[in-house]
């Protein structure tokens, strides 16, 4: 296996990183992201979530820094508070 220095290196190469594996992980990136970027928009703390949302302030912060993934039914109670849902888009939206 060659050696790589980057984690993008690591990312791009497949013998590590399966294409799905790839998708799965800029998923829970960018999603993970957003819910972030919604708690500070609202000017919320972890805690103050914790407190609507009904999640424990340390799993939060465990999601927020990506230690755990996170159960449907977990951001749902998250992403509420927030002004947010989850929905199945079709990959292709201009069809």
């Amino acid at each position: 296996m060659k050696q790589v220095k980057t984690f993008s290196d690591y990312m791009n190469d497949e013998t590590r990183v399966s294409p799905a594996e790839r998708e799965k992980i800029n998923f829970e990136i960018e999603l993970i992201g957003k819910m972030v970027e919604a708690r500070q928009q609202k000017g919320l703390s972890q805690r103050e979530l914790a407190e609507i949302s009904g999640v424990k302030q340390p799993a939060i912060a465990r999601l927020e820094s990506m230690k755990t993934t996170p159960q449907i039914d977990t951001l749902f109670k998250i992403l509420n508070p927030l002004g947010y849902t989850i929905s199945i888009v079709p990959l292709d939206s201009t069809k």
